[in-house]
């Protein structure tokens, strides 16, 4: 048997593939140059803010990232003063594992350029998620209409505001997609890693978490779980030969960012609504929807990946109503149902598929900037309260509404999600 000499076989970049990485190149300085530019001149940012202060304060001030002293410098960029006992503190609430991770960024002193960085970074991961949520839905629609849903993706309201606020919901629908890829093509391990990433936004993705459990357990993926563990193990060991002390102030900010975020969550926009009411209606509608998914995970265990696909966009969809702090720009995360939503409209409609789905796509688009000039010119909580509420509601009726469209779907190229092909 005569080895291959890899050094004759290797085959270097054609011409256009130069041409095309160069190209990409330019694109993504541009694009870099933009988002500094932008960083300078508009507000926000908070939420990158707080980690980018949080890992700086560790690694260049040498400064507890947990400290109320942190929490105070968010405080001034967004209220322009010491937040009041009733309003959102903006405690670091992330594993130290976490904020470890912006060490890079926060490295930068400037913070326009480091934000300038995490919004580039963002931008990818937008573009990655509408990719990631076509190829989970086995949806290929025309080359004009995925253009449209990539600058869909980047320009609508809930995308500018989490890329304006820097957000890592953006990031974390990434992960979310990736898990999801992961496990459709039996990488346990890596899925299990990447669970990791996303074990602390409970916000943003806590009834996915819980699914995700639901799902490997009952068909008994236990490599995900391995990969899981091995790498919490491996974060664990380098945050506490880091910074040994993390754990108590961790735990502190936990409760605090609970404590302050109950003003912002469903049960009290409900209250607002039905000030009458005997009942805990937030309490309510958390228990149903907290039931609902949990049936659904049950059911979607062997089934085709479409209906994992679909419980899983049901689960980011119903999270921000089950008792968390809500935060518009959380929703970005609703990308997944909104992209399996069209698909199965497509799917059905066929005489005039071309027609709803535009329809669909414009609603989606403009309503949300609707209600936000709403409560620019004229300031009124119902407006905003709306605006926090609607895209979930509304995600989760879409579902609904295509649900025995996904229940009857073909079988696809892997028909059983709990055996190998």
């Amino acid at each position: 048997m005569s080895f291959q000499d890899i050094r004759k076989s290797r085959k270097w970049l054609s011409a256009e593939e130069i041409r095309l990485l160069v190209l990409l190149l330019l694109i993504l300085a541009a694009m870099l140059a933009l988002n500094i530019y932008l960083a300078r001149i508009l507000p926000g940012g908070e939420w990158f803010f707080l980690r980018w202060s949080g890992a700086r304060a560790f690694v260049v001030e040498q400064l507890e990232p947990y400290s109320r002293g942190i929490a105070e410098r968010v405080q001034e960029l967004v209220y322009a003063r010491r937040a009041f006992a009733n309003e959102y503190g903006y405690v670091l609430n992330d594993p130290f594992y976490i904020v470890l991770l912006y060490t890079p960024l926060a490295l930068f002193r400037d913070f326009s350029i480091a934000r300038g960085l995490w919004m580039l970074l963002s931008e990818v991961a937008l573009f990655g998620s509408v990719l990631l949520a076509l190829n989970l839905s086995e949806w290929q629609p025309p080359r004009w209409f995925t253009i449209l849903l990539f600058g869909f993706g980047l320009l609508s309201y809930f995308s500018l505001h989490a890329l304006i606020s820097g957000t890592p919901a953006i990031v974390l629908t990434f992960l979310y997609l990736s898990i999801l890829l992961a496990l459709r093509s039996f990488s346990d391990e890596l899925a299990g890693a990447l669970l990791l990433l996303v074990a602390y936004q409970w916000e943003v993705g806590g009834l996915f978490f819980l699914f995700i459990l639901v799902f490997v357990i009952a068909n008994r993926r236990w490599n995900v779980l391995a990969g899981f563990g091995m790498s919490l193990f491996v974060l664990l060991v380098i945050s506490f030969l880091t910074n040994s002390d993390w754990g108590l102030p961790y735990i502190r900010a936990v409760l605090s960012d609970l404590y302050r975020g109950a003003n912002l969550n469903l049960g009290q926009i409900l209250s607002n609504w039905f000030p009458q009411s005997r009942f805990s209606l937030g309490g309510i509608v958390s228990i149903i929807l907290g039931l609902v998914v949990f049936l659904e995970s049950l059911a979607s265990v062997e089934a085709h990946f479409r209906r994992v696909v679909w419980t899983a966009s049901l689960a980011l969809a119903a999270t921000p109503l089950i008792g968390f702090a809500i935060f518009p720009s959380n929703h970005v995360v609703l990308i997944l149902p909104f992209i399996l939503i069209l698909a199965l409209a497509w799917e059905r409609w066929k005489r005039r598929r071309v027609l709803y789905a535009v329809l669909i796509l414009m609603l989606a688009l403009l309503i949300p900037f609707g209600l936000y000039l709403q409560t620019v010119s004229v300031y009124n909580p119902f407006y905003t309260d709306l605006l926090a509420v609607l895209p979930s509601v509304a995600a989760i009726v879409g579902l609904y509404w295509m649900r025995w469209w996904v229940l009857r779907s073909p079988r696809t190229w892997i028909d059983q999600v709990g055996i190998r092909p």
